[in-house]
């Protein structure tokens, strides 16, 4: 599954606002992404990736990936003359990634280190 487009990071306190519905009680957004449409959300529990798809993106689909099911993930940094990072996600019994591409303007260590915090549980 590829998500297509730039992201920026949000803030996790507006996306567990504008999210509540998905989470569970107790449940917590440590970090949040925006792509053009989508989003990815770090909470304590599991990613979860919000695909809007449609010309209207009123259709929506929501994905969620307990921590424990990651096997393994990398990252690649932006370059000079490639300025977008990389985030690769593999899922159990899936050989093809999760792929996320951030701006330059992301810290792509932050994301590696939140991910790292909670699949090394």
């Amino acid at each position: 599954m590829a998500l297509f487009g730039n992201a920026h990071s949000i803030d996790p306190a507006q996306a567990q606002q504008e999210f509540a519905r998905l989470f569970a009680q107790g449940e917590q957004v440590h970090a949040a992404y925006l792509l053009v449409r989508d989003t990815i959300l770090f909470t304590d529990r599991r990613l979860v990736l919000v695909d809007k798809q449609g010309i209207t993106g009123k259709k929506v689909e929501y994905h969620s990936i307990p921590y424990r099911s990651i096997t393994h993930f990398s990252v690649e940094t932006a370059g000079t003359f490639d300025l977008e990072a990389e985030l690769k996600i593999w899922i159990s019994g899936t050989p093809v990634p999760v792929q996320k591409t951030f701006t330059k303007g992301v810290d792509i260590y932050e994301v590696q280190a939140v991910l790292t915090q909670f699949v090394a549980k």
